[in-house]
């Protein structure tokens, strides 16, 4: 399912046209990747918790060599899914 598929569902389902409801898609989407950017957490109810964890750094391998490559530390988003999520996909 894309974006364009959730924004056509929520159309149809909502009466409203389809560019009004693709913005509030978007704008949401675009506060939870603002949320994120700043190091907050984002819980939706009954959907997940998205937050930031830092990787810590190590040592890798280039797989064609076997020349060992320091890998920085970096930022990642984690997603813990909903207990109603979990139940529903199970």
């Amino acid at each position: 399912m894309t974006k364009k598929d959730i924004v056509m569902k929520i159309a149809e389902e909502s009466g409203l046209k389809q560019i009004d409801v693709k913005k509030v898609v978007q704008r949401t989407l675009d506060h939870i990747i603002d949320a994120l950017s700043k190091g907050d957490v984002v819980e939706l109810r009954n959907f997940g918790v998205f937050k930031v964890k830092s990787r810590k750094s190590r040592v890798g391998r280039n797989p064609k060599t076997g020349a060992t490559v320091p890998i920085p530390e970096r930022k990642v988003v984690s997603f813990k899914v909903g207990m109603v999520m979990k139940k529903k996909v199970k």
